[in-house]
């Protein structure tokens, strides 16, 4: 319904408007421009509701109703699983070495995972609890109010699905049914109750849609206080939806295509000054550019302030940056480097890892030993300085000392299996072009392919020839074949362990940091230890590389065909329901919890997907046959209050199907509200069109039954399912479902 005065846009007149193009007139005629920039004396005058009328009370009743039941359903029964439930193991883990301040790794940006900390610090959590999968959280620990924490993102969806209905001048009822289906929405009821970054992700997409519809409303008051609120608004919340995930760049994307055709339309007002046409610019560039940004940059700014001590992602980061963090033992060992010293290799370029071997083989090529790059800390990274093949070799009883210089030809010696490293004319696994790099021989078996010419490219402190730990950068140039050491963030397949690439480039490029290497960890008993300084790394510098890293190991979750993955599912069975996902055991004595949305929302707001899309082609077809159906604010209207959250869905949607990383139902949350405004707008377009006002109520009242009614039956599988899970069988309506 909508309240006096309230807008649609769509029943403009009644029936649609329909004429022939006639030889001599206009199809333009006495059409207003819909986009023009002018002023409005109130929001939404153009789109009138002669159909219903409610007092305006609703305005302010509904939005309160709507969200003291979304509290409800979000919160109901919260706390009554006291065990780890599904990727409560991941961001219960990463909230506590927020508040142990070490140093952690993950694909995700830090926002969501800083507010999971701030959860656990508000209830006075130590940090101290695994968050293991299964396991129950202890006594100390009140898992229940960050759960309880994380949902109030997931209930305030609801209050702003509400508004933004109204921004796009849905009627009353239709604001109404999009407010309901995003209240009785199963899987978002079930999803926003435990500790994980949805109920974020799904609060910021929210908001940021809400900024862009009030953005909207708000065009023909350019410049106005109102004006900037919302533009700043939408930058803000594209901002920090990114800031939670990288999924979040697809909400940008529909902000960015917005403000393309919104500019696009002004330049084409050839009243419009320059000047102003400048301004409309600048202020879009600071707004939805260097505001998220800034945001962005800000959220990672803070994520490395607070985790000042060393902890299990050191490895993912730069030499230099570990050698910052508190407790590293980068700093203890010797500064020279020597013949007979243990050293871990860094690659410097940006994500890069630690060289690293293993006893595996390759399937293909030489079949001889694995040589990687690894972002994690193990034995398997620890090489041995020895001189060239062909010079006495190195003895520890030696009286003299060895440094290794600029221009030295050494070999690196795997010290757990004992090989050399090695390169030869044999194609690398992926990067066809390149030589295969392999571990072969040992101290007494190989050749002259074992030596490596050391090539110092420069020092951040020292000025000497002498190769040093953590401030040298290194490039190792094959002696027998010319080509350079490089790993370029290339993830071997599962034979690799999904780990990086590393090859011998014949190409000689200085300025590759992919060649570029350093002594990161350094052991030699007969050398002193250095005198440790904590060398400062660049906050830019920082934030690439560990940016790239999260983008290296995101390429690198793709589903393995030799192992089964029952929780993955495909991009194509999300729209139609065709699977759900177990959350946790389904034990008789488990609290049992299954992700799956409602079959009305979800099968309801697909199908809007499909006559949206059939709808639009129907009306192209006929504006090419020079028909005019709608006038100048009802198209304005289908497009900003149609089109777009349809565009919602495909940009939330189909990014996904191209994506080879494996996936899961619980990605299609965000792209499932932009379907659920389209259901909405095509309800409300549709039922103005062809029925009367009292079958209108009639189709209202009964698809708000519906979708009550099946959010309540399916009920158990979001506040949780006790006993047995054969008693809930009835709620198998597809035998996919595994319920």
């Amino acid at each position: 319904m909508a309240t006096a005065g309230s807008t649609t846009g769509a029943d403009i007149g009644g029936a649609p408007r329909q004429r022939k193009y006639k030889p001599n007139e206009s199809v333009h005629k006495d059409v207003e421009q819909p986009f023009e920039d002018k002023p409005k004396t109130a929001m939404g005058e153009f789109y009138k509701d002669d159909d219903i009328s409610l007092d305006t009370v609703e305005s302010y009743v509904a939005p309160i109703l709507f969200t003291i039941f979304s509290f409800l359903t979000r919160m109901y029964k919260i706390g009554i699983s006291d065990v780890v439930t599904w990727d409560e193991a991941h961001f219960g883990k990463f909230g506590s070495h927020y508040l142990k301040r070490e140093f952690y790794f993950d694909v995700h940006p830090p926002l969501g995972k800083m507010l999971v900390g701030l959860s656990g610090y508000l209830c006075g959590y130590n940090g101290s609890f695994e968050f293991k999968s299964g396991e129950h959280y202890p006594e100390e620990l009140n898992y229940t109010f960050m759960r309880v924490f994380n949902a109030t993102f997931g209930a305030l969806c609801v209050p702003i699905a509400y508004y933004t209905a109204k921004s796009l001048k849905f009627s009353t009822l239709a604001t109404w049914l999009v407010t309901l289906m995003v209240l009785c929405e199963n899987s978002y009821a079930t999803i926003s109750r435990f500790i994980l970054l949805d109920s974020m992700l799904m609060f910021f997409t929210f908001l940021s849609f809400l900024g862009l519809a009030k953005f909207h409303e708000w065009r023909h008051q350019s410049f106005s206080l109102g004006w900037w609120f919302w533009l700043t608004f939408t930058g803000a919340g594209i901002g920090c939806v990114t800031s939670v995930k990288w999924v979040g760049m697809l909400t940008t994307a529909l902000v960015g295509i917005y403000t393309i055709h919104d500019l696009w339309d002004k330049f084409g007002d050839l009243k419009m000054p320059f000047v102003t046409y400048a301004r409309h610019w600048i202020a879009r560039i600071i707004c939805l550019i260097i505001l998220p940004l800034t945001i962005y940059l800000a959220c990672f700014k803070i994520h490395f302030m607070i985790l000042v001590n060393s902890g299990p992602g050191d490895a993912q980061m730069s030499s230099l940056f570990q050698a910052n963090l508190r407790n590293t033992d980068l700093t203890r060992g010797p500064i020279d480097v020597a013949i007979g010293s243990k050293v871990t290799l860094k690659n410097m370029g940006y994500g890069g890892g630690l060289l690293h071997s293993h006893v595996q083989t390759y399937p293909e090529g030489s079949e001889q030993q694995q040589v990687t790059c690894y972002h994690h800390k193990d034995a398997n990274n620890n090489w041995i300085i020895h001189p060239s093949r062909g010079l006495a070799p190195y003895n520890k009883k030696d009286s003299e000392v060895r440094f290794v210089k600029n221009g030295d030809v050494i070999r690196l010696i795997h010290e757990l299996t004992g090989r050399n490293l090695h390169s030869h004319s044999v194609p690398a696994p992926l990067t066809k072009d390149h030589n295969e790099v392999s571990c072969y021989g040992n101290l007494t078996v190989g050749d002259d392919k074992d030596n490596w010419i050391v090539e110092l490219v420069s020092d951040a402190l020292h000025s000497d020839k002498t190769v040093h730990t953590l401030t040298s950068t290194l490039r190792f140039r094959h002696q027998s074949l010319g080509c350079y050491l490089r790993a370029a963030n290339l993830n071997l397949p599962q034979w690799g362990y999904k780990q990086i690439e590393v090859t011998c480039d014949n190409n000689n490029n200085p300025r590759d940091r992919f060649t570029h290497w350093n002594v990161e960890l350094h052991v030699n008993p007969r050398l002193p230890d250095g005198d440790a300084k904590a060398y400062k790394s660049p906050f830019l510098r920082d934030f690439v590389h560990l940016n790239v890293a999260m983008m290296t190991s995101n390429n690198a979750l793709v589903p393995d065909p030799d192992k089964r993955d029952d929780l993955a599912s495909r991009p194509w069975q999300w729209p139609v329901l065709n699977v759900g996902l177990r959350m946790c055991g389904w034990g008789k004595n488990m609290v049992k919890y299954y992700l799956l949305g409602n079959p009305i929302v979800v099968w309801g707001s697909t199908a809007s997907i499909a006559i949206m899309a059939v709808t639009v082609f129907v009306y192209v077809c006929r504006w090419q046959r020079h028909y005019v159906d709608m006038t100048a604010n009802e198209l304005a209207h289908f497009i900003y209050s149609g089109v777009y959250p349809a565009l919602g869905w495909g940009l939330h949607y189909f990014p996904f199907i191209l994506m080879a990383r494996v996936t899961y139902v619980h990605h299609y949350l965000p792209a499932l509200y932009f379907a659920i405004m389209t259901c909405g707008f095509l309800f409300d377009f549709g039922t103005k069109k062809v029925l009367p006002a009292w079958a209108r109520y009639i189709a209202y009242v009964a698809a708000y039954a519906a979708v009550i009614g099946v959010f309540v039956l399916f009920s158990p599988i979001s506040f949780g399912m006790r006993g047995k899970h054969d008693q809930y069988s009835y709620l198998n309506w597809l035998n996919t479902w595994t319920i």
